[in-house]
C-alpha cells in the first residue's frame, strides 16, 4: 500500500523560504569573511585620524551596499508579508549609508566610523524587528534576534568611540566577523528546523 504525503501550500512556501534564507545566510558569511580578510590585510592599521586609502574607501562603501543587495534578495525569498515595510526601511538606510560613506571616505577614518556606527545601530534594530516577526512563519530566528541586538550595541560603541584616537578600521572587521558567525549559526538553525519538519 502506497502512502502519499500531501504538503500544504503554506508548508511548501515556508520550506522554500527557509531553504532560500539558509543559502543567502551562507553567502553573507562568505562575503563577510572575505571583507574582514581584506580589511585586516590592507587597512587594519588605519586609525581615526588617518584618511582612508582608496582600497579602504572601496571596502567601506561596498559593505552597506552589499547589505542593500542582500536585503533585496531576502525580500524576494520571503515573498509578501509583514516584514516588507521594515526591510524597505533597511534598504533605504543602506543606500543612505552608502552615500554617506562616499562622503566620509574623503575625510578621515573618524567620519567613516561614525557613519558605520549609526548604520549598524539602525540596521541592527531593523534586523531585530524582522527576526521577531518571522519567528512564527519561518522559525529558527533566535540567532538573528541575538545578532540584531548585538548590532545595536556595537553600533552605539562604534559611533561613540569614533572620536577616540585609538579607534580604527580593525574595529569594523571585528563587527563583521561577529555578524558572519551569527549568520552561520542561523543557517545551521534553519537546516535543523528543516530536517525536523521533513520527518
Amino acid at each position: 500500500m502506497t502512502h502519499t504525503t500531501v504538503t500544504s501550500p503554506a508548508s511548501a512556501t515556508t520550506t522554500t523560504t527557509s531553504s532560500g534564507l539558509r543559502s543567502l545566510h551562507l553567502i553573507r558569511v562568505a562575503f563577510s569573511l572575505v571583507w574582514v580578510t581584506l580589511v585586516l590585510t590592507t587597512s587594519g592599521s588605519l586609525v581615526s585620524t588617518d584618511r582612508p586609502t582608496v582600497i579602504a574607501g572601496l571596502l567601506l562603501v561596498t559593505y552597506p551596499l552589499w547589505d542593500v543587495i542582500a536585503t533585496l534578495l531576502e525580500r524576494r525569498l520571503a515573498g509578501p508579508g509583514s516584514t516588507h515595510r521594515v526591510t524597505a526601511v533597511n534598504m533605504a538606510l543602506g543606500l543612505a549609508t552608502t552615500a554617506g560613506m562616499i562622503v566620509a571616505v574623503f575625510s578621515d577614518v573618524r567620519a567613516a566610523l561614525l557613519v558605520f556606527g549609526v548604520w549598524a545601530l539602525l540596521s541592527g534594530a531593523v534586523q531585530l524587528t524582522v527576526a521577531i516577526r518571522r519567528r512564527r512563519t519561518v522559525g529558527a530566528q533566535w540567532p538573528m534576534i541575538v545578532s540584531g541586538a548585538q548590532s545595536v550595541l556595537a553600533g552605539v560603541t562604534i559611533a561613540v568611540g569614533s572620536a577616540s584616537a585609538g579607534s580604527g578600521l580593525s574595529t569594523l572587521a571585528g563587527y563583521s566577523a561577529f555578524g558572519a558567525f551569527w549568520f552561520l549559526v542561523s543557517a545551521v538553525a534553519l537546516s535543523n528546523r528543516g530536517r525536523r519538519e521533513a520527518r
